[in-house]
């Protein structure tokens, strides 16, 4: 049994929220149970409570807990992409009635924020050399959804990529 469980505080659409993650990560992934609050509960009797599912083998639990708390961004999952097409893919299905924000960032339908990045960022994150890192970031950060051929051409320092970040503005200094 997994050791910690993410666990959502939803106001009133845990079930949905479960339902949907459930349809966009189809590996490992279904609902396990949905309990419902009972006689002297906080929320309406017969109402889902907590919905307990698995997405790509990792357990979740969704709460449906009134509107006391608000997911933000301050917490986020990341997803992992190999290719652009699995980003195209989680991006697509994750912004619909969401928001997209910054690098690589959105805000689901129900207020839950993703990061849909591929692979190689953690990869040159951690990179010894600072100037690919500082190509790679100089691509990323003007970026919505990544483009993973632009943030490799980025990190090998491609002359397309080199023309590219010549044409940004340049940040002042604070």
């Amino acid at each position: 049994m997994q050791k910690i469980t993410s666990f959502l505080w939803f106001d009133t659409e845990a079930e949905q929220a479960a339902k949907f993650y459930v349809s966009v990560f189809k590996k490992k992934s279904k609902i396990l149970s949905v309990a419902r609050y009972g006689d002297d509960a906080p929320g309406p009797k017969g109402s889902v409570m907590v919905v307990e599912f698995l997405l790509e083998g990792q357990r979740f639990m969704a709460l449906n807990g009134g509107p006391v708390y608000k997911l933000s961004p301050a917490f986020s999952f990341m997803v992992s992409c190999k290719t652009q097409k699995e980003i195209d893919y989680y991006w697509d299905k994750l912004v619909t009635g969401g928001a997209p924000s910054a690098c690589g960032w959105l805000t689901d339908k129900f207020g839950l924020s993703w990061q849909i990045v591929p692979e190689i960022v953690g990869k040159v994150m951690a990179s010894k050399d600072a100037a690919k890192t500082n190509r790679f970031m100089a691509a990323l950060m003007p970026m919505v959804k990544l483009d993973l051929a632009t943030l490799e051409a980025a990190a090998k320092g491609s002359a397309t990529n080199q023309k590219a970040s010549a044409k940004r503005p340049k940040r002042k200094a604070a």
